[in-house]
């Protein structure tokens, strides 16, 4: 996702002081449980011990659900090595109320730790006139008293990161000032980093766990040379798989849900001296499967999708792997059909012992 680094410079500060001010808005973990608050119409969600629906929660949280991992990234790797889910986004974050109690909190905070004088101190002030005074920035408007006024009527939206980004810079670039949606509106479109459907979706491909890629081989783990080895996989493996990713809080409610069909499956025999089949080593689904079990009888057949080793592994393993592809695609809000996504692998390496045919000359 493409992050737009020039906008929104605070007035006479520079752009590295004011990241370092509001460096701590920065929430480091969407994906975990997030506090209720009052929003200011009484009876909230604290007092009552739970969310309810006059409760507003301090962070969007993204729900995942289906097949999904426990935590962290899945197992499926993307067959195209560009695209990437979303590094960092913005989220609603607070209530309006709330929203000033944390940032009081802050900004004094900041205020008292050691360093913040010069650009960072001014970063500081200017920030504060910001949600305070109404002091806009170049492109944005300021806040009078933190919006108090309007508050269970929207949300502030501050950066999130993705946990699971490696890219440190990446991950850290969404740091533009916390900003006021109303509810059932839209963030203004100069956010190109706001969470939209297809940003939960490329989310839930991320998290997404698919069946491990087990293939039932014949021989089953020592074969022979020049003795075709027949492979397959069990039927149960081609059912649909979905992850959804969702973001629900009064105001603003999306969803996505990713889906992976099976495709198709790619052996490599772990050595050159090999050969595949089909050739290519890829092998399709076929009338709902892909290969052909092996049978009694059929030892001199070819089959359908296998190896052929054509050396022995000299009382060792050749390493076996098998990429099963699936076809990834999302529906969501707003999405009137299915879009494409780049298809998705998961790989398994068994251990093969090749022998030598051994003949008895007469």
């Amino acid at each position: 996702m493409p992050v737009n680094r020039s906008r929104r410079t605070a007035l006479g500060t520079s752009t590295a002081a004011l990241t370092l001010a509001i460096g701590t808005l920065i929430l480091t973990a969407p994906n975990s449980a997030a506090e209720p608050v009052d929003t200011g119409k009484g009876g909230g969600a604290e007092e009552k011990g739970g969310a309810d629906e006059t409760g507003i929660y301090a962070a969007a949280r993204i729900q995942y659900s289906g097949a999904v991992a426990k935590g962290g990234s899945g197992n499926v790797a993307s067959s195209d090595v560009n695209w990437t889910p979303p590094p960092c986004w913005y989220a609603p974050y607070l209530g309006a109320k709330d929203f000033k109690k944390k940032m009081s909190k802050d900004i004094a905070s900041a205020k008292d730790a050691p360093g913040m004088t010069g650009h960072a101190g001014a970063a500081i002030g200017e920030m504060e006139r910001h949600y305070e005074d109404d002091y806009g920035w170049t492109d944005t408007p300021g806040y009078k008293d933190y919006n108090v006024e309007k508050d269970g009527e929207g949300m502030f939206w501050a950066g999130v990161e993705n946990p699971d980004e490696p890219d440190y810079l990446k991950r850290k670039s969404c740091t533009d000032l916390p900003f006021w949606v109303d509810n059932g509106e839209a963030p203004p479109p100069q956010y190109e980093e706001a969470i939209t459907p297809e940003m939960l979706a490329a989310l839930a491909y991320q998290h997404m766990q698919l069946p491990d890629t087990e293939v039932t081989l014949a021989p089953e783990a020592n074969t022979k040379v020049n003795l075709p080895t027949w492979a397959w996989l069990d039927e149960a493996v081609f059912d649909d798989v979905e992850a959804t990713a969702a973001i629900n809080v009064p105001g603003f409610n999306i969803q996505a849900t990713t889906t992976a069909t099976p495709k198709s499956l790619t052996l490599d025999p772990g050595t050159e001296d090999a050969k595949t089949i089909p050739a290519n080593g890829e092998c399709l689904i076929v009338d709902g499967r892909i290969g052909e079990p092996y049978a009694k009888g059929k030892a001199k057949e070819t089959p359908p999708c296998g190896i052929v080793y054509g050396r022995s592994s000299d009382g060792g393993t050749f390493p076996l792997k098998a990429s099963l592809t699936w076809e990834i695609s999302w529906t969501g809000t707003g999405q009137a059909g299915a879009v494409g996504l780049p298809d998705g692998t998961v790989e398994a390496v068994q251990d093969i012992t090749v022998e030598e045919i051994q003949a008895v000359n007469r």
